[in-house]
């Protein structure tokens, strides 16, 4: 769980950078494309082309298209008509997706799984329903196709690795991830960008730079390789953590008015979410 847990703090740091410095700013599809390609040329060099079989190279394509490419471009989308708030509430309905999708592809359901994402999703509901935006019915749309498929990209890359073993260490495979993200990116860049919104000033280069190189690169494989050593329940509860550690920051660091009392409040249902999703390994109650 220490990968996630250290993603959890990159995503939520994310979340407020985009909200801060590049939303409004820099071109949503230009944002996306750079942070594909500083990811890109951190692990394709060190990917192994000959040692991959073809199925699992074709997995790991759409996984990426999937996880970041329709992900991410729906996410900076959402920036436009939402505040840092309201898209982190938005994305509490993460854990139902991956807890769905999750028990679709194992033809099962656990009721520990589920009852876990409903408390998680509680838990950041509490946090923050109010303040909602009038455009907020495209933002809602825009982040719960973010979540449907960032959730399948996880849960898809738990199950691609499962089936196709490898001597290899993850990241001699992940090289393309990437590809497949730069697949849908690059082409929405090409149809949609706008070149009067590029980065001006050296803090939104140094933004973009920190996104690609740790949220993207390090931030995306350690938490798809975290997501391989939990149970679907804990992954799904972990999804939402970076609400509260999200909504702690936007306090700290950018003094927005937050009640304190349901940030707390609000933070513990979730951490007990993760004990609960733990239930689900000493008493697995799953009907096939």
């Amino acid at each position: 769980m220490g990968y996630l847990l250290f993603v959890t703090l990159i995503q939520a740091f994310s979340f407020n950078l985009i909200g801060e410095y590049l939303a409004g700013h820099v071109d949503s599809y230009f944002a996306v494309l750079v942070r594909v390609v500083l990811a890109g040329l951190v692990f394709i060099p060190l990917t192994r082309w000959r040692s991959v079989e073809p199925a699992f190279m074709r997995g790991m394509l759409l996984i990426g298209a999937l996880q970041f490419g329709v992900t991410y471009v729906c996410l900076y989308l959402s920036f436009r008509v939402l505040t840092v708030p309201e898209v982190l509430l938005f994305t509490i309905l993460t854990p139902l997706h991956v807890t769905l999708i999750e028990d679709a592809l194992n033809r099962r359901f656990n009721p520990w799984a589920l009852v876990a994402a409903l408390v998680a999703v509680t838990g950041a509901a509490i946090i923050r329903f109010d303040r909602i935006a009038p455009d907020f019915f495209m933002g809602f749309l825009l982040l719960q196709l973010a979540n449907f498929t960032y959730a399948a990209g996880q849960v898809m890359y738990k199950h691609l690795v499962a089936r196709h073993p490898s001597d290899l260490p993850h990241y001699r495979r992940f090289g393309f991830f990437f590809l497949g993200a730069l697949a849908v990116v690059l082409p929405a860049f090409l149809l949609f960008g706008k070149a009067n919104f590029m980065p001006e000033a050296p803090l939104q280069w140094a933004v973009l730079l920190f996104l690609g190189l740790v949220s993207t690169a390090l931030g995306m494989y350690w938490w798809n390789k975290g997501a391989c050593l939990v149970n679907g329940g804990t992954l799904a509860v972990m999804n939402n953590l970076h609400v509260p550690v999200g909504l702690l920051m936007n306090l700290l660091i950018w003094n927005l008015n937050e009640d304190l009392g349901r940030l707390a409040l609000g933070g513990s249902v979730i951490l007990a979410a993760v004990w609960i999703s733990r239930l689900g390994i000493r008493q697995p109650l799953a009907v096939r």
